[in-house]
């Protein structure tokens, strides 16, 4: 099989972990999501880090907060925590892709991968109700639409600060896909099949 780079953006709760996981298994590949924050983390000895807190580096920018933690913690020339973190993702993303075929879940994957061979870059959305009933069913509790569009502001954010583009709009993306209007099944037979008809096309 021709080496395949799949890398997913997605708004919370539009179901972008389950699209991955079945591409990834219909593709029989790698499926790259939080394993690279824990990799990342480890790499600038935040191995011992909990739960909570790797959550708190979860998709977190450079902040005044995190500068100073840094210095106080004598990180390597003062290097901001998050935009160390941001970097190892980016080389241990790069260093995957190197290896081989896999899909990447989020990470700015899209613009880390962006001057690699066979990259396709997928945006998955969906409108408010759909998303709030998928993430009441997969947390078992009601989610609310602050909630959700708070999240979707952390990753909106994240991404603007360390790619220099938008988060979300279709001109980044090799394709973007309402997950209202399919399944995560079809949807993922959409992309495969985008993939295809682009690789006969060239």
């Amino acid at each position: 099989m021709e080496k395949t780079l799949i890398t997913i953006g997605r708004q919370h709760g539009s179901g972008g972990t389950e699209v991955a996981e079945i591409l990834a298994e219909k593709l029989n590949v790698w499926y790259y999501n939080r394993e690279i924050l824990y990799m990342a983390a480890d790499k600038i000895g935040f191995d011992s880090f909990d739960e909570e807190s790797m959550k708190e580096l979860n998709y977190r920018k450079s902040s005044k907060y995190m500068e100073g933690l840094s210095v106080m913690m004598g990180t390597p020339g003062h290097i901001p925590v998050y935009n160390k973190m941001y970097k190892e993702q980016g080389k241990i993303i790069q260093k995957l892709a190197g290896y081989g075929s896999g899909v990447f879940l989020g990470r700015c994957a899209d613009y880390i991968l962006k001057d690699f061979e066979n990259v396709y870059s997928v945006f998955l959305y969906a409108d408010d109700e759909y998303r709030l009933k998928r993430l009441a069913k997969a947390e078992g509790r009601e989610v609310t639409l602050e909630e959700m569009r708070k999240e979707d502001k952390t990753r909106e954010s994240y991404y603007n600060y360390y790619t220099g583009q938008e988060w979300g709009d279709v001109r980044n993306y090799d394709l973007a896909l309402n997950m209202g209007k399919t399944t995560a099944e079809d949807a993922a037979d959409m992309i495969l099949s985008y993939i295809e008809k682009r690789r006969k096309s060239k």
